[in-house]
């Protein structure tokens, strides 16, 4: 799981810094993986080969959309819907993070690395 905080100014003109959270555990990764034409790691990898970059911002608003949740206070739970994806695409917090990690391959890699399930054994 990643916890970025970021500061960002809201539609009221205040200054805020908030903590958002993100993963992708095995299951939703094995979801992309089986329901992607070809499988998601492929779509991917075929889109930077392409260099095709329209597709390239696609696939990451696709994986922070996914990726995105609430953690519960007591840490039992991380929960997603659409609803909540939704929320936090319409904040400037989303806006932040979607052209940091659009301009900057270092923190788009460093971003996928820490969502996804790190493997045991």
């Amino acid at each position: 799981m990643l916890k970025k905080t970021i500061t960002y100014t809201d539609y009221n003109d205040e200054e805020r810094t908030e903590d958002f959270f993100f993963n992708l555990n095995e299951s939703e990764l094995a979801e992309m993986q089986l329901t992607t034409e070809g499988g998601f790691k492929e779509k991917l990898e075929r889109i930077v080969h392409a260099k095709d970059q329209a597709a390239i911002i696609k696939a990451f608003k696709e994986v922070i959309l996914a990726a995105y949740g609430e953690k519960s206070d007591d840490g039992r739970r991380f929960c997603k819907s659409k609803e909540i994806s939704e929320g936090f695409a319409a904040t400037p917090a989303y806006n932040i993070l979607f052209m940091e990690l659009a301009t900057n391959e270092e923190k788009a890699s460093a971003f996928i690395n820490a969502i996804i399930p790190k493997v045991k054994g």
